[in-house]
């Protein structure tokens, strides 16, 4: 399946945008896991707005982000989302009131415990009849999520928007799920070409177990730390694809899942 990046998006600790991602991928700049700022979404409701969680606002700040950098119309494109854990603090939440009868949760927090949360005050926000595919897969929800995308688009013939985010796990549910910082990353996947792509990928599935194609930066030290965030935060395994990007040239990557991998060759545009 071929198809072109119109929009990028990135917002995680230490990379406040793609622009500065792209720095630190080239190894222009230095990455440092400073907390990120998720800025609250304008396009909702103040009353919808309140009632958001910091995953939610994430998911809707890189596909607002991707969108507005492919030139696109939000409520127009198919959209696919992805993500490991959902609402893990909602989960959390839910988990120790279960466990303490003298405990209670919030409606507000208790809606936002489906997996399918974010995509839902997307749609509401960007008003969007569009079809959402919302997609959890463990360890492995960026590189399906990528091949679910890829796939609508080119059977389909529709742009679609892919969102993947992860937040930390809080504890104590985190002691059984460990995740890491904040990652979420926005593309805009076109079945064609269109004059501003950042690259064409080319994504087939492949039924062989294999690792993930390592990140590998300039700077050492930059490529061990990145690592880590990639290992501690599923939606990060987006990185070595995002590297390509960032470097230019033509890049085979491999991203591992449960069963099979999906492998991706990036081309410039």
């Amino acid at each position: 399946m071929r198809v072109w990046i119109s929009g990028l998006a990135v917002l995680a600790d230490g990379m406040a945008g793609w622009e500065q991602a792209r720095a630190i991928l080239r190894g222009e700049d230095t990455w440092r896991p400073t907390p990120c700022t998720v800025p609250q979404p304008t396009t909702l409701a103040p009353n919808e707005r309140r009632r958001t969680s910091p995953i939610v606002r994430l998911a809707m700040a890189v596909a607002a982000e991707a969108c507005a950098a492919a030139g696109c119309d939000p409520a127009q494109v198919h959209n696919v989302f992805g993500s490991s854990n959902g609402d893990g603090m909602v989960v959390n939440t839910i988990l120790q009131a279960l466990a303490d009868p003298a405990a209670g949760v919030s409606p507000t927090q208790f809606h936002n415990s489906v997996h399918n949360a974010a995509a839902g005050y997307w749609t509401i926000g960007s008003q969007s009849h569009q079809p959402v595919a919302c997609f959890g897969g463990y360890d492995w929800s960026w590189g399906f999520s990528l091949l679910q995308a890829a796939a609508e688009a080119v059977v389909e013939d529709r742009t679609v928007l892919l969102c993947v985010y992860d937040m930390a796990m809080p504890q104590p549910l985190g002691q059984k799920r460990a995740t890491r910082g904040t990652f979420g990353v926005g593309l805009v996947l076109s079945p064609h070409p269109v004059p501003h792509a950042l690259a064409m990928l080319d994504i087939d599935y492949g039924p062989q177990n294999t690792a993930d194609t390592p990140l590998t930066l300039p700077d050492a030290q930059a490529t061990t730390a990145l690592r880590v965030l990639c290992h501690d935060n599923p939606a990060a395994r987006c990185l070595p694809l995002l590297a390509a990007i960032a470097k230019g040239g033509t890049h085979a990557i491999r991203v591992a899942g449960d069963v099979g991998h999906v492998a991706i060759t990036v081309t410039p545009c």
